[in-house]
């Protein structure tokens, strides 16, 4: 059955995939970019999701042309890389605001519609960096937190509305998210951090270029929406990426600090 669905950051990377594996499967999608962008498949709309009343504005108008909204997917991020306690507060705003308020301010306005409608679905990108803090990471981590948190808790408010809330954990893909991570000025040319720095950036670098494939994601995503009782979590990673995150969950937490110390070299 067709279903009205909106992607958040859909212009690259993540949302373009899911966005344009959405639409080849006769959903009506609607792609939510900063940018101006046309495709035949996918109707695009121009907004930045840090602006409530921008996203409100879309929200109105793409249900007043479809009569409904069946599932937000909050795919809409980005990376700023350095130490946390050389972060200048632009930056870790930035951070801050773009993934998490971003998917905040997404959900609040769909809300109100699905809970109308008493059936909806709302799919936030999270990431394995929300299930552990990332060393040079640690805003983007604090950021994905906050989705895993802020996910658990909607889902239990929701569930008796009809709507259902999963989160996807992806591992190290090969996208453009390499190239657009800032990188922190202040870190790079400090003499304590920036040595290690530079050495875990070329890692997480080398790591994500090497990554899967983002149309995998994109997979992952369909078969959630297709799924009559989607989990809460799924985890999207190589085998290394997975048991990381099965690690983490059954380690003492000073061990696996460890751990992340010695895989980064920090």
């Amino acid at each position: 059955m067709e279903k009205v669905i909106i992607v958040t950051g859909a212009s690259s990377g993540f949302g373009k995939s899911i966005a344009e594996r959405l639409a080849g499967r006769g959903h009506k999608v609607y792609g939510i970019c900063r940018r101006a962008m046309e495709n035949g498949s996918v109707t695009y709309l121009q907004g930045d999701v840090r602006d409530a009343a921008r996203m409100g504005e879309i929200v109105e108008e793409i249900y007043g042309r479809e009569g409904r909204i069946d599932v937000l997917v909050n795919n809409a991020g980005m990376g700023i890389g350095g130490a946390l306690e050389l972060a200048t507060e632009e930056e870790y705003r930035l951070q801050v605001e773009t993934n998490f308020y971003g998917c905040v301010n997404a959900c609040q306005r769909v809300l109100p519609y699905m809970r109308k409608q008493r059936a909806g679905q709302i799919i936030n990108l999270s990431s394995i960096g929300g299930v552990m803090g990332l060393p040079y990471q640690g805003f983007y981590s604090a950021s994905k937190f906050a989705i895993e948190g802020f996910s658990e808790a909607l889902s239990a408010e929701v569930k008796r509305f009809g709507i259902k809330v999963s989160m996807v954990e992806p591992g190290d893909f090969a996208t453009g998210f390499t190239a657009s991570r800032r990188n922190s000025e202040a870190t790079m040319n400090d003499p304590d951090y920036g040595p290690v720095f530079r050495h875990s950036l070329e890692l997480i670098e080398k790591e994500e270029n090497g990554g899967l494939k983002p149309e995998k994601l994109a997979a992952t995503v369909e078969k959630i929406i297709n799924s009559r009782r989607p989990r809460l979590r799924y985890v999207v990673a190589n085998f290394e990426q997975w048991l990381s995150v099965v690690l983490k969950r059954i380690c003492p937490g000073n061990w696996f600090v460890d751990i992340l110390r010695d895989y980064y070299k920090s």
